[in-house]
């Protein structure tokens, strides 16, 4: 008897683009006919045709939705992009309650193909992600995210680990947003799935005004809204919008009631008070799981400009909250057995926060690499490396001075093809050009860097020290002491600090050179004296050139 040969099963690996109507019943039931032929047209001229330009196809419809296959996760990303971009102009002016939006999951996997549907735990994913994505937003696991980071021009952020219905295993989930940073959140979204707070994610609480005086208010919510939007900045922050952190102004708060509620990390909470010509800001940070106190500080300034010196405060608020909240995820890292590539950034960005010893900076890199061991491409880590890389370059705490320089160029220049608006990245870039006698091109680069992120008090002062190289000293105070506005408590500042004295000396303004030079060495006495002999060769060296 001749036994029949088992049918084989075809497979392929895909990428799978699951998308539904968000809130379709609802409309469906209020207006069943108007939504049945609005969402018709929808998929029929602005869907359809994106899935086709892109080289996808639909695989089926759902009713309130459609399955879609791709033969790579970028083209899927692009095509979902740009049909939640034309839908939302196409009805932007309607009414929200009767707003047909979309919300998308996209995920990589395997799949069993027949000919009218494709099946498998990749499709699961994908519609599962779709579930936790917000009306018109999408969501991707970190699958797909590796294969499409620095290739769509699209702002994510990390959801961390989400815990999917019938789904064995936690999947990495990240939220993109083809509008660029936003504050707009995934916070309720992140509730319903029961998944654990994303890492750098912060929610400002309204500031409460202690004037007595209700003009003041309108300082206080600008203090808010201008924080939650600088913060939003931080590469890999999941900020709370204002919108809904000002559901929570004037009531009485549990901040771990709130962590849980927004599914954040952290808090930060202050309060704002006037007294005769002075105001004082008064500010918090706080770990919404365990309700401790990671940082507090307090803003006592002479009224004067008040729009000037809100700026001012915000800009000293989110550097210095950027180095807490790295600090603290640096924290949380530690004690992990089996940290990933993020976990071990953060903790190479804390090593490099500790200042400029070549102990630091060797365990920074330790870090950057096992990070990138884990994930080659990660723009993070290649920004960390490069980093390390130029601080002792450029400090001259080597003597292979050029191969420092020239690793971290390469590494610079992976990162801005792979994500051109990375601020960090320019600004590494920039110190390059300037430490191998290229000083204007620096310049330009420091200058991109503000331009991408204003708060990026380091850009300021390399500008400063640029224009030194330049024979232009006299320039150099000004810009140093923008940086110096910024983080006047930055653990590089010494080195700021120092570029000062250097340009004083050669201005031949000894007497001035000396005491910002003393300063410098008083700002970090470990550090300073060494600094300044290194910096200082350093410059003569390059002015030789």
């Amino acid at each position: 008897m001749v036994q029949e040969r088992p049918v084989r099963v075809e497979r392929r690996l895909s990428a799978i683009l699951a998308a539904d109507v968000a809130g379709y019943s609802r409309l469906m039931h209020h207006a069943e006919e108007a939504t049945h032929a609005k969402l018709s047209v929808l998929l029929t001229e602005v869907v359809h045709p994106a899935i086709a330009e892109h080289g996808g196809r639909i695989v089926k419809n759902t009713g309130d939705g459609f399955l879609a296959e791709f033969p790579s996760a970028v083209e899927a990303v692009r095509a979902a992009a740009q049909f939640q971009t034309r839908i939302k102009e196409l009805t932007v002016g309607e009414a929200e309650d009767t707003r047909i939006t979309f919300r998308v999951g996209i995920n990589i996997g395997d799949v069993i193909v027949e000919p009218h549907d494709i099946f498998g735990d990749g499709v699961n994913i994908a519609a599962r992600l779709e579930g936790i994505a917000e009306p018109e937003g999408i969501c991707v696991s970190s699958s797909a995210y590796d294969h499409i980071r620095g290739k769509v021009g699209i702002q994510f952020v990390d959801l961390g680990d989400q815990n999917l219905k019938n789904i064995d295993r936690p999947v990495r989930a990240y939220a993109a947003l083809p509008n660029g940073p936003s504050p707009a959140t995934q916070a309720a979204r992140a509730r319903s799935s029961s998944c654990s707070p994303p890492r750098l994610s912060i929610v400002v609480l309204p500031f409460a005004n202690l004037s007595g005086d209700p003009n003041q208010d309108y300082f206080v919510d600008g203090v808010t809204e201008s924080l939650t939007t600088d913060l939003s900045r931080i590469r890999g922050s999941f900020v709370i919008g204002r919108h809904t952190a000002f559901t929570y102004k004037g009531k009485a708060v549990d901040l771990k009631q709130i962590g849980r509620e927004l599914n954040v990390r952290y808090a930060l909470e202050g309060s704002v008070q006037r007294g005769g010509d002075r105001l004082r800001v008064n500010v918090q940070l706080i770990d919404t799981e365990t309700d401790s106190h990671l940082w507090a500080d307090r803003f006592d300034k002479p009224i004067a400009d008040l729009l000037d010196m809100q700026d001012e405060i915000i800009s000293r608020l989110a550097n210095t909250l950027n180095a807490k909240l790295i600090a603290a995820e640096a924290r949380r890292a530690e004690g992990m057995l089996n940290p990933d590539a993020v976990d071990l950034i953060f903790q190479g960005r804390a090593r490099l926060n500790e200042g400029q010893a070549l102990e630091s900076l060797t365990q920074a890199r330790g870090f950057f690499e096992r990070a990138l061991a884990l994930d080659p491409e990660n723009v993070d880590a290649l920004v960390g490396k490069a980093i390390v890389d130029i601080s002792i370059g450029s400090t001259l705490l080597t003597d292979d001075r050029m191969a420092r320089c020239t690793a971290a160029k390469a590494a610079a220049t992976k990162v801005l093809s792979l994500a051109p608006d990375y601020a960090l990245a320019h600004l590494v870039l920039g110190v390059i050009h300037m430490i191998t006698n290229r000083a204007a091109e620096g310049i330009a680069e420091c200058e991109q860097a503000l331009v991408l992120d204003r708060n990026l008090a380091d850009a300021h002062a390399c500008i400063g020290w640029a224009k030194a190289l330049l024979g232009r000293s006299a320039e150099t105070e000004v810009h140093t002491n923008e940086a110096l506005r910024l983080s006047p408590h930055d653990i590089y500042a010494f080195r700021w600090i120092n570029g000062i004295g250097i340009a004083k000396s050669q201005m031949g303004a000894d007497a001035e050179a000396a005491a910002w030079l003393r300063r410098s060495i008083e700002a970090n006495p470990n550090a300073g004296r060494h600094f300044s002999a290194r910096m200082g060769r350093g410059i003569r060296v390059a002015l030789r050139k």
